[in-house]
């Protein structure tokens, strides 16, 4: 369905429900992704800080269980002689005071750190008698991680750390990589609900839109196909008033016409409901040929002259949609199907082989117009708008087929072609 071809306030807020739809959908994921991206964020680096944190304890708990104290004297003579010494990462053993004791260095040199700033940490760590683990900057400007573990001496005093460090350059640079993929990864989702909530509530909103053009479409075929009986009923109403010597002969014309209208009436409803699923073609056998000639003679002729030739011929058919699909093209015949300048269209209207042919003799069919000709709405060269549409409904509900062409000698030929019954 298209929802462009929809018109009217009722079409203008279902499509402002879509959107409100499509707002509200995106700005819930959108809601929950703001949420949920920072969490994903902080979580990856607090495990980063974590792996660190345990990577550096792993050097740091080995070397406080290798320091020992001898009565006030400090003794990490085991130190230098484990292999920690020598592998990553880096760590020391600072006093408390600078007079407690002198630091020890691991061997490896793995990040270059200012002295001071170890010493100012394991004063600190030692003066609250707690470990600590802080960021810093080594002496390249990287990143570090230090992690401090306090020791006491015989007495129970604290007064030296065991300090342990780590370049987290690396670690940084994949949380950053992280954390771009996590954004774009929330901008991508986000437009991909947006897209797929456009699309869900199109579908939402997709049997309203469908009850709204059927109702549309109704109206509409409602007031195209009443116009032309409703003007010949005035015709015959304005004659018998004039002349009242005609009215024996118009009444029985009036009486046919306002059935007729009837039987319009009903059979827009009967299309509205089959449109719908809700009804089904009440199909009988039909001599098509008497129908046609029914059509025809209840055709207002006054700017037309007809001009039928009938074989019998018997189809399968609903009459009232069928008599309204031939009464249909006819009325296009009349309106389009005159040579120009001349007072009346000259049709020709030939039944035969479950074929009904209807031929004029006016300018033709608009190349341009092609397939759009059946089309509702489309009014150009034989096309009226919403008549050939209802003609094209009604032939292939039926099974049968629908050609139009030009005539080589002018004018446009209708051909309607419908299962005959044997």
């Amino acid at each position: 369905m298209s929802q462009r071809g929809m018109r009217g306030p009722s079409a203008d807020r279902l499509r402002r429900l879509r959107w409100w739809l499509t707002v509200l959908f995106t700005a819930t994921n959108t809601v929950a992704l703001i949420v949920l991206a920072p969490v994903i964020i902080i979580l990856d680096a607090q495990r980063g800080a974590d792996r660190i944190d345990h990577d550096l304890s792993v050097v740091t708990q080995p070397v406080l269980r290798l320091i020992d104290d001898n009565h006030g004297a400090l003794v990490y003579a085991r130190v230098p002689a484990d292999p920690l010494a020598s592998d990553c990462p880096d760590f020391a053993v600072m006093p408390g005071k600078p007079s407690d004791f002198t630091p020890l260095f691991s061997t490896r040199g793995c990040t270059r750190v200012d002295t001071k700033l170890l010493a100012d940490l394991a004063a600190e760590s030692v003066r609250n008698g707690a470990p600590l683990s802080a960021d810093r900057k080594a002496v390249n400007g990287h990143q570090i991680r230090v992690a401090v573990e306090p020791f006491k001496d015989s007495n129970g005093h604290y007064f030296g750390a065991v300090l342990a460090w780590q370049d987290t350059q690396k670690q940084q640079e994949q949380h950053r990589q992280l954390t771009i993929a996590v954004l774009v990864v929330c901008a991508i989702l986000i437009g991909a609900a947006a897209l797929i909530s456009y699309w869900l509530s199109g579908r939402a909103i997709r049997p309203a839109m469908a009850a709204l053009e059927q109702q549309e479409t109704l109206l509409a075929e409602t007031a195209h196909d009443l116009r032309t009986p409703v003007a010949a009923l005035r015709a015959l109403a304005e004659t018998a008033q004039r002349d009242p010597e005609q009215r024996a002969e118009l009444l029985p014309r009036t009486v046919r016409l306002a059935g007729r209208m009837g039987d319009i009436i009903d059979g827009l409803l009967v299309r509205a409901r089959l449109a719908a699923g809700v009804e089904h073609l009440a199909m009988q056998p039909v001599w098509l040929d008497q129908l046609v000639a029914g059509v025809v003679e209840d055709m207002p002729t006054g700017d037309a002259r007809f001009s039928l030739v009938t074989a019998p011929t018997m189809v399968r058919a609903d009459p009232t949609l069928l008599r309204r699909a031939i009464g249909n093209v006819l009325g296009n015949a009349m309106r389009h199907g005159r040579v120009p300048g001349a007072d009346l269209a000259i049709i020709t209207v030939t039944v035969a082989d479950g074929r009904v042919t209807v031929a004029d003799q006016g300018p033709g069919i608009d190349p341009t117009v092609g397939a759009d000709l059946f089309e509702p709405y489309t009014t150009g060269g034989a096309s009226t708008g919403l008549g050939l549409s209802i003609v094209r409904w009604v032939v292939l509900a039926h099974g049968g087929d629908l050609k139009v062409y030009n005539a080589d000698e002018g004018g446009a030929i209708f051909e309607i072609q419908l299962p005959t019954v044997q």
